[in-house]
């Protein structure tokens, strides 16, 4: 397999991403370079904001700003209604989840690569309303075992929540057969698209997700502080949000009020604007160039990546699964993981480091306390991977 787009359309990219003159950017995962037309969009109307004002500036764009919600759910194939813009994912994942009316002795099924903000959420949930959390298996490999995840459903299992792709891992969750299974069963169906939205494409409709959440700073290249939630339509009616401001719901009377018909009740009224337009602007940006092309480029390169690091006898890759996405793990054998990103920040490379508290009950059973990142883009170039080598092979 060798690169999906050509060396003058890659070349194209780069020159729309300033970022690239400055540092190798292997740190998509994190947050991803900004593109040009994106940055120059939030600048702009921050500008003006300045000298016009802030709420003079929000009614001059309210077109262009509401189109955002309709850039988006085209992005996943979704209704504008079904889009909420919020500061990040784990605000859109936490309104979520804290909308749905649990009960005690409700089921909540959900995985080993659980991120831990997430997974805090859920033993709050068992502490305060007594809900149960049950592991869905996985095989050695790291793949869900579906068979056995079909086999635990029954009429007391009220959520599957799953993250699509894990922050220790390259693997990628079979998020689409799991939606067939809670849409056959009528669960309710939560899938964190954290690092996974703007590698893959990302259909809700073929999902079957009953919720969304996703951010705007890794793959989708937006701004940090930007994120969305969807929410299927035919659920919302079923769903209170922890919190109700005068744009989330109407007060009607002295002793009424009715909630925002749509996603926009998991909103509150004061947010970034320039922020809601870079997120807009980046996720168009995706559109033109194409999620399929993207998706196969980042796989290109991530095996790419694997292929070159299997190379080196002290380097030991850590990803594990069928399906792999843009995040590479790895870790050294003459060098502790944070050690190892200094030493490659000297040379301009940016990875991260993950700890054990991010994906609790995958790196302890694997016995990780700290694993190395690479998490690779469609901007990035083999010249950029062999670089790295180059810096592992020194150590």
């Amino acid at each position: 397999m060798s690169d999906i787009f050509s060396p003058s359309t890659i070349a194209r990219f780069r020159a729309e991403t300033d970022g690239v003159q400055h540092v190798n950017h292997l740190n998509n995962a994190g947050a991803a370079l900004t593109p040009n037309k994106v940055r120059d969009r939030v600048l702009d109307y921050l500008k003006e904001e300045a000298l016009q004002g802030g709420y003079e500036s929000a009614a001059k764009h309210h077109e262009e700003l509401q189109a955002s919600y309709e850039h988006i759910a085209q992005f996943i194939n979704a209704k504008s209604s079904e889009i909420a813009l919020l500061e990040n994912a784990t605000v859109a994942w936490n309104m979520a989840f804290s909308s749905i009316p649990f009960k005690a002795g409700d089921i909540i099924l959900t995985t080993e690569v659980e991120y831990g903000s997430n997974f805090i959420n859920y033993l709050k949930a068992k502490k305060e309303k007594g809900v149960v959390l049950q592991i869905i298996p996985e095989d050695e490999q790291g793949n869900i075992d579906l068979l056995a995840l079909e086999k635990m459903i029954h009429d007391r299992v009220r959520l599957i929540s799953v993250t699509h792709m894990p922050t220790s891992g390259g693997i990628v969750n079979p998020a689409k057969e799991i939606g067939e299974l809670a849409a056959k069963h009528g669960i309710l169906y939560l899938l964190d698209s954290c690092q996974s939205i703007g590698q893959l494409p990302m259909d809700v409709q073929q999902l079957k997700c009953s919720f969304l959440t996703a951010t705007g700073r890794k793959f989708l290249r937006a701004p940090r502080g930007t994120g969305f939630l969807y929410v299927n339509a035919n659920i919302i009616d079923q769903l209170s949000p922890p919190f109700l401001d005068q744009h989330a719901a109407v007060w009607q009377k002295e002793d009424q009020y009715q909630m925002h018909p749509g996603a926009q009740r998991f909103e509150n009224w004061e947010n970034n604007k320039a922020l809601q337009l870079g997120l807009s602007s980046a996720v168009q940006y995706a559109q033109e160039i194409g999620m399929e092309n993207i998706w196969k480029q980042i796989q290109y390169l991530a095996n790419y990546c694997r292929a070159a690091l299997s190379e080196l006898k002290q380097v030991e890759i850590l990803d594990r699964g069928k399906h792999l996405g843009g995040i590479v793990t790895f870790r050294h054998q003459k060098m502790a993981p944070f050690e190892l990103q200094a030493l490659l920040l000297e040379s301009k490379i940016n990875t991260s480091v993950s700890v054990q508290r991010s994906t609790l009950l995958d790196l302890k059973k694997r016995n990780i306390e700290t694993l190395n990142r690479a998490s690779i883009h469609y901007y990035n170039t083999t010249s950029e991977v062999d670089q790295l080598i180059q810096v592992l092979q020194k150590v």
